[in-house]
């Protein structure tokens, strides 16, 4: 047989041709994608604090479903973000608990992958409330009077002032400035320069809940209360003249005569600030350790009591001293009115109104006593002692 050399030429051409098409799809395929990959970072054994977020990462691919529950089988509340990459609770978590976080999270082959981790939460060595004075339902109904300092009062003491103060809050409208001084280990006090305007709306926070408030003590939950300052009421007390002078929003409507603390057991000077109220009240000197037997002891029912100290001092009706009212100081330590005139004070005066003494010969009424807020001067309280 002859070959033509053209055709041995278009033969081996095929042939490479063949050759070249076997190379180009004879190519290896590319890997499948890697599985997803989810992530808790606080799932590292550690106990983390209730107000930190358990949060749920996933990296290649999307999150398609995050479940988190507490030892009860109670699911806490989360959100996921936009990208479907991010999830985090969305409310606080309690004391010494046990989380379990399910999460599953698919690539971009939609194929899953599931995991579990385990969140725990701090224990604490004990908890206590930032208690608030006075009470709101208290005054829904009548408002507070401008002399009412803002009152925290946690049910244990307070060893890291510092820091809890930061979470403490007020906002004031109109605005008004003010600042926070401890009146001790329990009680944290909030006032101004000047006493408040009337007609102020105060809004007041503790956001105490998870915070370390010293000696392993955390705040056990947060706080928050509204209050409405009424019109302003002052009576000024001066024992001098021996009279009292009452200022409704500034102006003087009345005056009555009275009578302040004996030479023995003056009045305390300085602003005083309504505390309670009560119709009538049981005063017993044994109180104060003036028991029976001992001289100047009395046991006695009082009407139209307002008090304006924790050492005693109230406001009240006193009919046995209405023959030295006006002309001399004769009780133990109260403003002695008549009948009369008390049952008016009571009718008009609340908490938070003010009672300011002058001319006693007493001492000033220390700041710890009840609300002796007002002895301190604005420099020396927004200086503050946290």
């Amino acid at each position: 047989m002859v070959i033509r050399r053209d055709s041995a030429a278009l033969v081996s051409c095929l042939v490479g041709v063949a050759m070249v098409l076997a190379a180009c799809s004879g190519g290896t395929s590319a890997p499948p994608p890697a599985p997803a990959a989810i992530g808790v970072p606080v799932a590292n054994g550690k106990p983390i604090n209730p107000t930190t977020p358990i949060v749920v990462d996933a990296t290649g691919g999307e999150l398609t479903a995050v479940t988190v529950t507490n030892a009860a089988g109670k699911k806490v509340d989360g959100k996921l973000d936009a990208t479907a990459t991010h999830w985090t609770t969305s409310e606080d978590l309690g004391y010494g608990g046990t989380y379990t976080v399910d999460a599953t999270a698919v690539n971009s082959d939609k194929k899953p992958t599931t995991k579990s981790f385990t969140v725990t939460t701090i224990t604490p060595d004990d908890t206590a409330y930032a208690n608030v004075v006075p009470a709101p339902d208290v005054v829904s109904d009548v408002g507070i009077g401008v002399g009412q300092p803002m009152v925290f009062q946690f049910t244990k003491p307070v060893k890291d002032k510092a820091e809890v103060t930061k979470h403490l809050k007020v906002t004031t409208t109109p605005a008004q400035p003010g600042a926070w001084y401890w009146i001790d280990d329990q009680n944290v006090h909030y006032r101004g320069p000047e006493y408040w305007k009337p007609g102020t709306k105060i809004h007041i926070e503790a956001d105490v809940y998870g915070v370390d408030l010293g000696g392993g003590v955390y705040g056990a939950e947060d706080n928050a209360v509204d209050y409405t300052v009424h019109d302003s009421w002052v009576a000024k007390a001066d024992g001098a003249t021996e009279l009292l002078t009452v200022f409704h929003n500034g102006e003087q409507v009345k005056q009555m005569p009275m009578s302040l603390g004996e030479p023995n057991n003056p009045s305390h000077t300085g602003p005083h600030v309504v505390s309670e109220k009560a119709a009538q009240t049981v005063m017993d000197s044994c109180t104060f350790g003036v028991c029976q037997g001992d001289p100047g002891y009395y046991r006695e029912t009082v009407y139209n009591d307002l008090r304006i100290s924790n050492d005693g001092e109230f406001v009240h009706s006193a009919p046995w001293s209405v023959g030295q009212q006006g002309a001399s100081n004769v009780s133990h330590g109260c403003v002695n009115l008549s009948p009369a005139d008390s049952q008016w004070m009571f009718d008009h005066f609340g908490l938070g109104d003010v009672v300011e003494i002058t001319n006693s010969g007493g001492p000033p009424l220390p700041v710890w006593d009840t609300y002796g807020d007002w002895e301190l001067s604005w420099d020396q309280w927004k200086a503050g002692n946290a």
